[in-house]
Order: C-alpha cells, then structure tokens, then sequence
C-alpha cells in the first residue's frame, strides 16, 4: 500500500505506531515495523534507563526490521532532561525517525539533523506549523483532540477531520515535499481510508495499537477499554494533578471517564490547591489494579475497539479494510 509517507519509510503500509509513554515498548514498536509500519517508542518522558532498556529489546526482536524502527519523545521534557534523547543519538543504529511532541523542536534539529535522522513534529494547530517547518521537520503530525492522553485542551485543540486538509492545504502551499500524518480518532480501515482523503500521507495510530497483544498497558486497563465506548472518554487536566505530571497549558489528557475524574471534574482548580486525599485515592486504585479511580489512556476511538490481538493482525486488518475502501490504492 504505497503513499508518500510507506515509500519515504520503506515500510508496506502508511501507518506508525504512536510513541505512547509507558505503552509503546520495545515489544510493540517491533512488531509494528516487523509488519510493515513505522515503530516508534515511547520515549516520552525521557527516562533514560527506560529508552535503553526498551531499545534494545525493540533491535533484539527486530533485527531485520530495524530501519523501521524510532523514538517520540515529550519535547518540554526534553528542555529539562535531554539525556535519552543525547544517548539515542550516540548509538550506532540510526533510528528510523525521531518525534518530538509538545514543544519547540528547534532546539533539537540540529543535532538530529546531524545524525541524517528525519524529524516528525506533532501539532494541534496550523499556528504551530511554522516553527516546525523552520526546524526541518520531514512529516506533520496532525493531532485532533479526538486523541487519547495528552493532547490541547478543548479550548484550544482542533478535531481531525478539520485540522488535516487544513494543513494539508498549508503545506502543499509552503512545503509540498513535507509529508503529512493523521492522528486522532482513527481505529480502522475506514479512518486510514478517510485520512488519505482529506489529504495526509498516512495516520499515527495510538488508542488502537495501545490494545494490543504487545503493548505495556495493563490487561485490566485493555478490558476496562474494550467495554467502553467514545462518550465514556472525557479531556481534562484531573489524571495530570492526580499523577503529579506537571504538564503545561494548553495541554491536558483524554482518559476513560470513571468514578474518580467524575468526581472532579468542573473542580480542577480546587484539586490542584488541596490535592493530597485524590491522590492518594487514585494511588490506590493504581496499586489495586482499580480502574474506576486509576486511568486508562485512550481517545474517542475507543469505541471501536472491540479486541486486543498481536499488532501485526491490527495492522494487516486496518490495510486490507482501507485496500477495500480505495481500490485505486491497490495500484
């Protein structure tokens, strides 16, 4: 399944793994770039020992597929701590590509750049684009606010459907060789099929290959996800104070709306003031396995989520649904 994006890649189909933290391991970035996709782990908050651990499972595993394997990671984290991302740069496998999400990537350009390394850049808005584009960046990530975890807040954020071909347009205006994901909302054939026509180059998929067989979500939080559907998510800035994640304006999360996010949501402002009995009610329902007080990470497209199989089936499934959609593509 060519586009732009499969062939700049290698890869056989035009989607990647979202670098999800604590999900996206080296078990499910290989195999997502075993089956032909783009595997980016979830560098996220730059813990080194993480990334070191994880990265050389994901070559271990896939060792004939490391040319599709990177890294995401939080780029305002990175502000504080680059160390992760410096060791990354050090090793002699070259990543497939580096993402940096929720922050100014100039910083980090260069010394990407360096490495011959292109640089995929998450934003929520056609205002972000131009710091993106001076930064080099090779693939746009478009990010709706349909997406599980963080992502700008509704005030803010835009939905997928609109976003896309508005930055489509933007860049065939500006910078036609960059390419174009879409991420936010997309869970099967029919969401990789309507991203292509609203004009991005392939998808970033989270939610969907979060439940998967070799993802590090707990099974408990994929069950409670399987049973939900998209009116039970719900973005707010609750799971941030609760986790002690100190995450800057406009960005909050998207989580499965249950007892405890209820419980304080329209009061934000009071938990983040008196915190300590929330946190420690959420800190036991992480202990506990409790999933009406601890998180499950994922978007509106849950919903249509039914299942949690090897990511390769996923991926295989979301191709040949989207093959289906658009015989034009099979060219």
């Amino acid at each position: 399944m060519n586009t732009r994006f499969s062939t700049a890649f290698g890869l056989t189909t035009p989607i990647a793994l979202a670098p999800m933290a604590l999900a996206s391991g080296g078990a499910l970035a290989a195999a997502c770039a075993k089956a032909g996709a783009l595997g980016l782990l979830g560098g996220g908050y730059g813990d080194l020992a993480w990334v070191q651990r994880e990265h050389a499972l994901a070559l271990s595993l896939s060792p004939d597929a490391a040319a599709r394997l990177g890294c995401g990671f939080i780029t305002w984290k990175l502000d504080e701590d680059a160390s992760a991302l410096d060791w990354l740069l050090d090793q002699p496998h070259s990543p497939a590509a580096l993402m940096l999400s929720f922050g100014d990537p100039r910083p980090y350009a260069a010394r990407i750049a360096q490495r011959g390394i292109p640089l995929i850049c998450q934003i929520q808005q056609v205002a972000q684009l131009p710091l993106c584009l001076e930064a080099g960046a090779a693939v746009i990530v478009a990010q709706g606010g349909e997406a599980g975890g963080h992502g700008m807040n509704a005030l803010n954020g835009r939905s997928t459907m609109s976003l896309v071909p508005e930055l489509a347009d933007a860049l065939a205006a500006k910078s036609p060789h960059t390419l174009l994901l879409a991420a936010g909302g997309v869970a099967d054939g029919r969401g990789l099929a309507a991203s292509l026509l609203l004009g991005a180059d392939g998808v970033l998929l989270g939610s969907r290959l979060w439940a998967s067989a070799e993802s590090l979500a707990s099974t408990a939080a994929v069950q409670a996800a399987l049973q939900a559907g998209g009116d039970d998510t719900a973005r707010s800035a609750v799971f941030d104070v609760l986790r002690r994640k100190n995450w800057p304006a406009p960005y909050d999360f998207r989580a499965l709306r249950n007892s405890l996010h209820r419980q304080w949501e329209g009061r934000v402002d009071q938990l983040r003031a008196a915190p300590d009995a929330a946190r420690a009610d959420y800190d036991a329902g992480v202990a506990a396995g409790d999933f009406n007080r601890a998180h499950v990470t994922v978007g509106e497209a849950v919903g249509l989520m039914h299942d949690a199989p090897p990511a390769a089936e996923l991926i295989a499934r979301i191709t040949q649904e989207t093959l289906r959609l658009l015989p034009a593509l099979r060219a």
